[in-house]
């Protein structure tokens, strides 16, 4: 027996539905489970469409010219600098050896026409920057060669142990360097670059001998960033795709391959590999670590205990939003959790600013979190009336996975230091990101350890406001003449 259909919400009176002929009832029943089926359809891909960086992993760069912007209540100020403002003077640079000097000194009044004697301690400065005409600096070794009178033998002088056999200078090579990744020039293009800025005429073989060179030569400091990384009390995490190519032999199976960062407050590591997994991200970090990691919910840091978790509340945020901008069940599940995650943030703000004592922000999260725990428990208890592919499904399914990894939420409350969101790592991966659209990843292994390294080092040095072309030369010059290299660990 067919049951019977609902038409806008009410029963069809039984009688007349047992009156109906049975080939009907039929074509009823399946134009009503196509109808539903095709309103999920429809809800699904309406929440596609509207995804965007506010409600899913979509970076800001592809929400495009249709999003609309939240209008700000226009201030009342004018542009510019505000009363009292100091304003920004202009820079002045140290003179050396070389640099001009001109005084100006009056020699009237400007008013009367009398002359005018005497000298001023203080002139008003005005210096004007130009770029000097740049040209190498080229040092030849001649290599004379002599015939013996006694055998006969030609005999060719050898270059000095402390010149090295390269044409190309420390210098040189770190620029190369440089320009091929914190500046994301291809090979070509630092060989137009070398060629108009400094007239060196280069190879594209040899930019990419200098980048291998380099390369190498920071082997040994990227393995001490490493060791430090795995030693420190807490780590943000995250990866992104980084596709790696097979000329080297290296990826026959042409794997997809994944660039991982792990950042710390003074050093920051990248690291190429061909899997996702949580194998990766143990090797990273190393199988006994100890710290805490500040991640999103992927799975591959599941083999970390809860305690050891901070999960991002930058993603659990753009999860409730979605939530929020579904329909029934899901919207209202949603602006109950956002609610309460709005409550956490301005608590931890507070904290931050330090108009919140650490003990009170306990207290005041521990009524929270009671709270937000029961709005999914709550929530999980609607799963046998949820369709498997419904909107609802997924508002669901979001906060099962929330309460399996509820205690690594609140982390940050209980630990100085950690932060409620992975927007370090995020941050961190950005100037890969656009390394990657630009130079779409690396040919060879080689190529990705020299990213990953290049990023390691730029990275890490930024953050330290260290010179990054100056420890690129001296770790190239250290790798020549076998000499200590430099560290990238944080300076006493």
């Amino acid at each position: 027996m067919i049951k019977v259909p609902q038409i806008d919400g009410k029963d069809v009176a039984p009688s007349d539905w047992a009156a109906t002929p049975v080939s009907i009832q039929q074509l009823v029943e399946h134009l009503v489970a196509e109808n539903e089926t095709l309103k999920t359809r429809l809800s699904q891909i309406e929440e596609r469409l509207g995804q965007n960086s506010q409600n899913s992993s979509k970076p800001p760069s592809q929400d495009g010219f249709g999003k609309k912007v939240v209008a700000k209540d226009k201030s009342k100020r004018p542009r510019g600098g505000q009363p009292g403002h100091a304003g920004n003077p202009p820079k002045f640079y140290e003179l050396s050896a070389g640099d001009i000097i001109h005084n100006h000194i009056p020699t009237v009044c400007g008013s009367c026409g009398e002359m005018l004697t005497g000298a001023d301690e203080a002139p008003y400065r005005h210096q004007i920057l130009e770029l000097p005409v740049l040209r190498p600096h080229i040092t030849e070794h001649r290599l004379h060669q002599l015939n013996c009178e006694h055998c006969g033998r030609l005999t060719r002088a050898k270059l000095p142990e402390s010149v090295g056999v390269s044409h190309y200078g420390e210098r040189l090579t770190a620029a190369v360097g440089l320009l091929s990744s914190e500046n994301v020039q291809s090979h070509s293009k630092v060989q137009t670059l070398m060629s108009r800025l400094f007239g060196i005429e280069i190879s594209i073989a040899s930019v990419n001998r200098l980048r291998h060179e380099l390369s190498d030569a920071l082997l040994i400091p990227v393995k001490a960033a490493h060791q430090f990384v795995q030693a420190a009390r807490f780590l943000h995490s995250d990866e992104t795709s980084f596709q790696q190519g097979n000329a080297d032999g290296h990826n026959p199976a042409g794997k997809k391959g994944w660039l991982w960062t792990m950042v710390t407050d003074t050093v920051v590591l990248f690291e190429v590999a061909l899997s996702r997994g949580g194998a990766i991200a143990r090797q990273l970090m190393g199988k006994d670590y100890a710290g805490i990691v500040i991640s999103d919910r992927y799975r591959g840091y599941e083999w970390l205990d809860e305690a050891q978790r901070q999960l991002c509340w930058a993603h659990i945020k753009r999860d409730i939003t979605a939530m929020c901008e579904r329909t029934g069940a899901s919207q209202e599940i949603g602006r109950a959790l956002q609610r309460r995650q709005k409550r956490l943030f301005r608590l931890w703000h507070q904290v931050r600013d330090g108009t919140l004592s650490r003990d009170d922000f306990q207290t005041k999260v521990g009524l929270l979190r009671r709270g937000f725990k029961a709005e999914l428990e709550q929530a999980v208890e609607l799963l046998g009336v949820a369709g498997k592919k419904s909107p609802l499904a997924k508002t669901i399914g979001t906060c099962q996975e929330l309460l399996k990894w509820e205690g690594s939420l609140w982390t940050f409350v209980f630990h100085d230091g950690i932060e409620p969101t992975n927007n370090a790592a995020e941050q961190a991966l950005r100037p890969a990101v656009i390394w990657r659209r630009l130079s779409f990843g690396s040919q060879s292994e080689a190529g990705s350890q020299f990213v990953a390294r290049m990023l390691t080092v730029i990275t890490t040095l930024n953050i330290q406001k260290r010179d990054v072309l100056e420890f690129l030369t001296q770790a190239c010059k250290a790798a020549r003449f076998g000499e200590p290299r430099p560290s990238l660990l944080p300076q006493q």
